[in-house]
């Protein structure tokens, strides 16, 4: 049985992984349970976050260099904690969260070489102590996710890049998950999107239920 209580879902991967379309599925699946819960993404997520993110992912590639991206993600990051993440987590909600701080590591420390120690006393300074409770990461051949990517009518300057960078940033986040396999979980994303849901689900309500 489910006793309310905060708790933190983040969902992970690269473009076209399907992890925005899960993420929300979850949402809606334990709306359905009558579980308190609230979704959001990053960057984004609050009203000052999501003017931010429209900024950061909007027009060319190489936009801002690469410490100037990393500062915009972590404003972005600092707005969405203080007003939403926070409250949200002293009302005993469950967040569910489209991207958060393994994203910044993936990306911007193992994609773009930004320095993990500078990213880390931002990350201390905006949030505390504060990680997810459980992280599902959604993997998938980047030749199928960049396929996917294509078909978009609308793209972000994340959208964008070489397929090499993407492999980078998913082997970035096939590390994590080996280094706290009790709060990471890999999703097969080639499979059925359906079946994923019901896994998610699943995994989900046991962690919520302990």
């Amino acid at each position: 049985m489910y006793k309310k209580k905060p708790f933190f879902i983040t969902f992970e991967g690269i473009e076209g992984s399907g992890k925005s379309y899960q993420s929300k599925k979850l949402y809606k699946n334990l709306i359905k349970q009558k579980i308190s819960a609230v979704y959001t993404r990053e960057p984004g997520g609050s009203k000052s976050a999501e003017k931010i993110r429209k900024f950061l992912l909007t027009g060319k590639k190489n936009k801002f260099n690469k410490i100037t991206d990393t500062l915009l993600y972590m404003a972005s990051r600092s707005e969405h904690f203080e007003n939403l993440i926070k409250p949200s987590l002293k009302k005993n909600k469950v967040i569910i969260c489209d991207r958060f701080i393994d994203s910044t590591m993936a990306y911007q420390a193992s994609g773009k070489g930004i320095n993990k120690d500078f990213i880390n006393v931002m990350q201390k300074n905006i949030v505390g102590n504060l990680k997810p409770n459980l992280t599902f990461i959604l993997k998938l051949n980047p030749n199928i996710a960049l396929s996917r990517v294509k078909k978009r009518s609308t793209k972000n300057r994340y959208d964008k890049f070489k397929k090499e960078f993407y492999k980078k940033v998913q082997n970035a986040y096939i590390k994590f998950s080996k280094s706290n396999k009790k709060r990471y979980i890999i999703i097969d994303s080639s499979k059925n999107q359906f079946i994923n849901s019901s896994i998610i689900l699943k995994k989900t309500l046991l962690f919520l239920n302990k």
